[in-house]
């Protein structure tokens, strides 16, 4: 499909057009000459450079695809409307790029609560795992974030975590029939978040005993939670499926903060990694500058 036809199925009218056709891209855009792929499988998601490509999510891909990034990451996608599911699947493919994560989004998920092991929660959990099977066949997914929630104060850890358990169980049996993976993301943004360490993780995992179900590894969250990045991913790499970026403090593009990335980067890289790494970040920088300055910082710290 020509991208006006794209640009229609969007929503987008004349105006959106004409700012896409003179849009302003640098050099090698413009003589249709492409950046080298990164060598890590890096995803961006959307919003990140919306600046150089404002014609909405099909020029955002383009532009991605432009700068040499191979892959998609997008939390929302299960709350986007169907076509609009339906075009980034078709874009994606397209353009040769694959989809990382989405959220399974059953609503508030910190507050809904795996661990409380109230079978409301757990109706929905399974519902929405359910309709994630959908969205995924639509952009050809095969990582979907699950978060179980919050801590149930009133209840013992271990009866918690056999809650947690069993309802990963359930989804386990909803996703490995289609092959795909439900990744389980601790977190730092607050303590009241059950799932917070990668050794807890990896436990649960390990109990669920499901090619279904697995770990994705925050570095931010989990320099926050706990540092030591490259001798805690040693220790869980069975269990590690999907890794996800973002520097510390402030939670934006490598080299803002304290982690040494290049390291990390060579860890991932010798250990054979081949999957996605998400830029789940925030630009440190505004405007076009800040756009290009992002993609320069992977530069820098891609594996050689």
């Amino acid at each position: 499909m020509e991208r006006r036809g794209f640009i229609k199925r969007l929503g987008l009218g004349a105006a959106a057009v004409s700012a896409a056709s003179t849009l302003t891209l640098p050099t090698f855009a413009k003589d249709k000459v492409a950046a080298a792929p990164f060598k890590l499988d890096f995803a961006p998601h959307f919003g990140m450079f919306k600046q150089h490509a404002p014609g909405g999510l099909v020029d955002e891909l383009r532009f991605m695809a432009d700068q040499g990034f191979r892959s998609l990451e997008d939390n929302g996608l299960l709350k986007r409307p169907l076509v609009e599911q339906e075009l980034i699947g078709k874009t994606l493919d397209q353009l040769g790029m694959r989809m990382g994560v989405f959220v399974v989004d059953g609503g508030d998920n910190w507050k809904v609560s795996l661990a409380s092991g109230k079978q409301e929660f757990l109706d929905n959990f399974v519902a929405t795992c359910k309709a994630s099977v959908e969205a995924a066949k639509r952009v050809d997914a095969k990582w979907m974030t699950v978060v179980p929630g919050y801590f149930e104060r009133n209840l013992p850890i271990g009866v918690q975590t056999g809650h947690v358990i069993d309802a990963l169980k359930r989804g386990a049996e909803i996703f490995e029939p289609h092959g795909l993976t439900m990744v389980l993301e601790p977190l730092s943004d607050n303590p009241d978040l059950f799932l917070r360490h990668a050794d807890q993780t990896y436990m649960i995992c390990r109990a669920v005993g499901s090619p279904s179900c697995k770990i994705l590894y925050d570095a931010y969250h989990m320099q926050r939670n706990e540092g030591n990045l490259i001798a805690t991913m040693e220790k869980t790499w069975s269990e590690i499926a999907y890794i996800q970026i973002g520097d510390n403090p402030g939670r934006k593009e490598p080299g803002t903060g304290e982690i040494h990335y290049g390291n990390v980067f060579q860890f991932i890289h010798k250990k054979g990694f081949t999957g996605i790494l998400g830029m789940e970040h925030g630009n440190a920088l505004p405007g076009k500058e800040g756009e290009l300055a992002l993609i320069e910082a992977y530069r820098k710290v891609d594996v050689k």
